[in-house]
């Protein structure tokens, strides 16, 4: 996309958050998907921080394309997103040390998502600041809410519960949000394991493609129906 056709920031948010979903669209991003959402709060969580370094290196990206050479420019991408992730693991360890030991090795792991390397070449490198930190941000939060709902379903038919652990991520505040919401309930281990992702992931796709059809032909039908009909004369 050429600079001198720049996208609606509209456009560019919901392209990212729905239209062309990193998790249910564009499928990316499954390892950490199948391992660390075992809650919802694991979800937002590592959301919320893939988001962050994807609107940072797309915004370094832009910033940084009219003096980035073309033969180097995907280790130079590559360096700026590690660089970011570094910053961002070590901020936490030393700040949020207790959510860090919870996400473990899926911080670092951000630097291998697809998502962060391909907005970068696919986006950023060919567009201004403004519109490319954008499309960071929207296509991290669109990962958020794959992360986020999976999470959630697996956690309430795996352990009955609901946002657990949230007051660690979000602070003592939000300690509301820690919901038991099936009192006595065993559990079911399988959702707690990756191979329960792989069928919330599946429900959840089957879902969303459906609810998507039965727009389309409802906006269909909408058309047809304002259409003019010819009449005799």
């Amino acid at each position: 996309m050429s600079e001198n056709s720049q996208p609606q920031l509209r456009d560019i948010m919901k392209s990212g958050v729905w239209t062309n979903n990193v998790t249910f669209v564009q499928i990316l991003g499954l390892c950490p998907l199948m391992a660390i959402t075992t809650t919802a709060t694991n979800g937002l969580g590592l959301g919320l921080m893939t988001a962050m370094v994807l609107a940072c290196s797309n915004f370094i990206v832009s910033a940084l394309r009219k003096v980035t050479p073309n033969q180097i420019r995907i280790p130079v991408y590559i360096s700026i997103i590690a660089s970011l992730v570094t910053i961002l693991d070590l901020t936490m360890n030393a700040w949020m040390h207790d959510l860090h030991k919870v996400m473990g090795l899926f911080i670092p792991l951000i630097v291998a998502n697809c998502a962060l390397l391909g907005r970068a070449e696919a986006f950023a490198a060919h567009n201004k600041i403004l519109p490319a930190a954008l499309d960071g941000l929207a296509t991290g939060l669109g990962f958020t809410l794959g992360l986020t709902s999976v999470g959630a379903v697996r956690e309430i038919l795996g352990s009955g519960t609901l946002f657990s652990g949230a007051a660690l991520l979000l602070g003592p505040h939000f300690h509301f949000l820690e919901l038991h919401l099936l009192p006595g309930y065993r559990g079911f281990l399988l959702m707690l394991l990756p191979p329960g992702g792989f069928v919330v992931m599946g429900m959840l796709l089957g879902g969303i493609r459906l609810v998507k059809r039965l727009t389309s032909r409802e906006s269909a039908s909408l058309k047809l129906a304002r259409q003019p009909t010819g009449g005799c004369h």
